[in-house]
């Protein structure tokens, strides 16, 4: 059952009388744009207008191309609510939720390249390129010892840069890196994950432990209620499970 919502937690989550979520498009496991309409369409995007609903008021979907971006206006309040990958980097300025979907970060290497799994990957020499300011940059620049991190724009600036040589492996979510390299011989995606992305909403610190305590139980509703999965399936979505509920 749904919680009793306060005026307390309404006016902390749409201080300007609107709930203004942050969408990133970067991910296309939470949000793209409809291609007939050009309208923001997702996961993320459903539980924003209900999480809306909720509350009682109307969404506005303030949208960017980058997770680094979507993070930004978060925390520098120009959004009410993000959807995040969790990260100990990321958590100044903001309050993260239990997370509501978990996706695999994956790597994919030229077919010839001599690197059969995630073991050989951390090498002297070797370049990991990644999305800058994605969950896996900040990730594997905490993890990774001895190879080299090369940032580009996005996941299909990555492949690009792996199919042009300038790096020797591409780090990203799986589904994503299967899709940019469907059909094409040239690349071959490496067994297993490196990481398990946790994606979560969020909410800028300064909102309070009542309106991070009213959101936390949202995502748990959504979650148990089963309105993730059916989003998933609902907007074709694979390589992507509901998380566990929270301990």
């Amino acid at each position: 059952m749904a919680e009793t919502i306060t005026q307390a937690v309404v006016s902390a989550f749409a201080p300007t009388g609107r709930l203004r979520a942050s969408i990133n498009l970067g991910n296309p496991i939470l949000a793209s744009r409809d291609a007939a309409t050009g309208e923001p369409v997702g996961v993320s995007v459903d539980l924003a207008r209900a999480w809306a609903q909720r509350l009682g008021v109307a969404v506005e979907l303030v949208v960017f191309d980058k997770a680094a971006q979507s993070v930004d206006a978060v925390k520098s309040d120009r959004a009410d609510i993000g959807f995040f990958a969790v990260d100990p980097a990321r958590g100044e300025g903001l309050r993260f939720t239990a997370p509501y979907v978990l996706i695999e970060g994956s790597y994919l290497v030229a077919a010839d390249s001599p690197v059969r799994d995630n073991a050989g990957v951390d090498r002297e020499g070797m370049r990991v390129g990644v999305g800058s300011g994605s969950a896996y940059d900040l990730f594997l620049t905490r993890e990774l010892k001895a190879a080299r991190i090369e940032r580009v724009l996005n996941a299909q600036a990555v492949v690009e840069a792996l199919r042009q040589g300038r790096i020797d492996v591409a780090a990203g979510i799986r589904q994503q890196l299967e899709s940019l390299a469907q059909g094409d011989a040239g690349l071959r995606l490496l067994p297993g994950r490196f990481m398990v992305i946790q994606q979560a909403m969020g909410l800028p610190a300064g909102r309070g432990a009542e309106a991070a305590a009213a959101l936390a139980t949202f995502v748990e509703d959504m979650k148990a209620s089963g309105f993730v999965a059916d989003a998933l399936v609902r907007h074709g979505v694979e390589g992507a499970t509901v998380a566990p509920p929270a301990a």
